[in-house]
């Protein structure tokens, strides 16, 4: 097992692993300046037949660390798995909330929504995330999907680096 940078000429595996998930999403594009990372794992074309005969399609540990090199190895290689990094904004919304009446606020948050919404786009970024609180998400998720927000039905999840 090797992992190594994304290069063009993997392109094609990738497609045709994405589409093999069926997860009903657009492949991303590749070339998007947002993607910070592009890791691919490769295997050797014997190791991945040898361990699809003996697994019967359950993971099989691999004997070395995911990081060697491999460099001996002279063998053909086929993209088992590929990791890409794209970044994305979370969204924090800050206000006083005994600064003017609801109507107010309101109408000082639309306008500094479209302004986030220009900075966002002027950055070149394709998209921004906001994690409610749970206290507010339902009034307050109910406003944003008026402004075209979306819930995503896939739960999230997140990691501290």
């Amino acid at each position: 097992m090797r992992i190594r940078e994304y290069t063009p000429n993997d392109f094609d595996a990738l497609r045709r692993m994405h589409a093999a998930q069926g997860f009903g999403y657009p492949l991303p594009d590749l070339e998007s300046p947002l993607f910070v990372a592009k890791l691919v794992l490769e295997d050797d074309v014997d190791d991945v037949s040898a361990e699809n005969r003996e697994g019967e399609g359950r993971e099989v540990p691999h004997r070395n660390s995911p990081l060697d090199d491999f460099a001996s190895s002279k063998g053909p290689r086929r993209i088992a798995m590929a990791v890409l990094l794209r970044l994305t904004a979370e969204t924090y919304l800050l206000h006083d909330p005994a600064a003017g009446t609801p109507r107010v606020r309101w109408q000082r948050f639309l306008a500094l929504h479209e302004a986030a919404q220009r900075s966002a786009a002027a950055r070149g970024l394709d998209d921004v995330q906001a994690f409610l609180p749970p206290r507010v998400a339902r009034a307050f998720g109910r406003r944003l999907a008026r402004l075209g927000w979306t819930h995503d039905p896939w739960p999230c999840f997140s990691r501290q680096v």
